[in-house]
């Protein structure tokens, strides 16, 4: 399966965002018993509609290739990420009053890690995950859960069951989806006449303005801003009335949208602002999109420079976090063991296995103890400081960490 046209309005796509090569699908991780084994390469190219601005990649296999049961990235790993949920769940509750009678629904609830919190509340909830793995997690939890991918058929299901929702959550899954408008229909179906949905997700303006090229990876199919956003959500039945900038994923925005047949909220001023902060910017403009694969060959050039140096000084390098960031990175890159020398993950799903790819060995966090690197390359540099309070310990044998993005960057602990 190749496509050429919009997923969301069918334009034909000319505009090439950034070509990353061929890699295998960023969570596929490889077992010991598949090392003898040939892994499957996709190519990770992003394109962008100049009709409805949506930046998508090129698609080249269905979901289930990307999204399978034994889907390995559980969210309850980052201590930092628990935090934000907890957060966002008791500002929900006091911003739009859940009560005990409430509904709270989150699509793509991963492993519990939100409606857990949702539980201490005492709101009745319940959770959509397709992949088996974290949904077994999430019931083990106590939380019921929908073990299938969220659309129209499904919210018309669950609507139809008296399963409609007063809070829906679907946090860093929009870009995941790879209909856009089937899923952004559901939410307009599912909703009571006065729910709210909310979608947070990387802003496409901070991807580019900072180079996060490690971000792109075949199981996130769109890049979003809220001129694509609100523009699909329209077309779906949705009606954006707020946004806020907040600082998860290296810059992300919370979108809050409303059934349009009810719109019991009030339009805020938030909207238009960035709106026209992005027109300003040039996000409707095909050259604003032009310069990013030159960023992307500079960090690259920055980043093999500064390993191919670590290397003919003698210093050992390990790296930590086996997230979908540091694949891309990696097999972009085309760095493999003879500069890193292993991977280290909290996640016991991962621990064992081997990064997609460069097969990199992962291991658990103590082996840097135990080897005693000099220099920890954090691939999840969006939790950097998470990172390097776990192993502030590093500095008694004097290492450093050291990220890439946007560019190079070395600090002690």
């Amino acid at each position: 399966m190749t496509t050429s046209n919009c997923r969301h309005c069918g334009h034909n796509l000319s505009l090439t965002f950034v070509d990353l090569g061929t890699a295998p699908p960023s969570n596929s991780y490889v077992t010991a018993e598949q090392l003898a084994e040939p892994e499957t390469y996709f190519p990770l190219r992003v394109l962008v509609c100049d009709e409805c601005w949506l930046v998508q990649t090129q698609d080249f296999a269905e979901r289930d290739v990307f999204f399978s049961a034994d889907y390995a990235y559980f969210s309850s790993t980052s201590k930092s990420w628990l935090a934000h949920a907890q957060s966002y769940v008791e500002t929900m509750a006091e911003r739009f009053d859940l009560t005990t009678s409430s509904c709270f629904v989150e699509v793509a609830s991963n492993d519990g890690y939100l409606l857990q919190y949702v539980q201490e509340l005492k709101v009745p909830c319940y959770g959509i995950e397709p992949t088996h793995s974290t949904a077994v997690a999430s019931r083990e939890k106590g939380i019921e859960t929908h073990e299938e991918f969220f659309g129209r058929d499904l919210a018309k299901r669950l609507r139809n069951a008296g399963k409609s929702a007063d809070l829906i959550a679907a946090n860093n899954v929009l870009a995941h989806v790879p209909d856009i408008n089937d899923f952004l229909a559901g939410f307009s179906i599912l909703l009571k006449d006065t729910g709210v949905v909310t979608f947070e997700f990387p802003h496409l303006m901070r991807l580019v303005s900072e180079c996060q090229f490690d971000t792109i990876y075949h199981e996130h199919y769109s890049y979003l801003s809220l001129l694509a956003v609100d523009r699909i959500a329209t077309a779906n039945g949705l009606h954006v009335f707020d946004v806020e900038e907040i600082g998860t994923h290296g810059g992300s925005l919370r979108v809050y949208a409303q059934r349009a047949d009810q719109q019991p909220y009030p339009l805020s001023d938030n909207v238009s602002m960035l709106l026209q902060r992005e027109r300003d910017a040039g996000m409707a403009t095909r050259e604003y999109y032009a310069a990013f694969q030159t960023s992307v060959y500079d960090i690259r050039n920055g980043a093999m420079r500064y390993l191919m140096d670590a290397k003919d000084r003698g210093l050992s390098v390990a790296a930590y976090g086996a997230a979908a960031k540091g694949n891309t990175f990696m097999n972009f890159c085309g760095i493999r063991s003879d500069l890193i020398e292993y991977v280290c993950d909290m996640a016991p799903a991962k621990q064992g296995k081997y990064m997609p790819g460069s097969r990199l060995p992962i291991e658990r966090p103590n082996k840097i103890e135990e080897t005693k690197p000099d220099r920890i390359l954090i691939f999840p540099w969006n939790i950097k400081n998470e990172v390097a309070a776990q192993l502030s310990y590093v500095g008694d044998w004097d290492a450093k960490f050291v990220i890439a993005i946007p560019q190079i960057e070395e600090f002690s602990p």
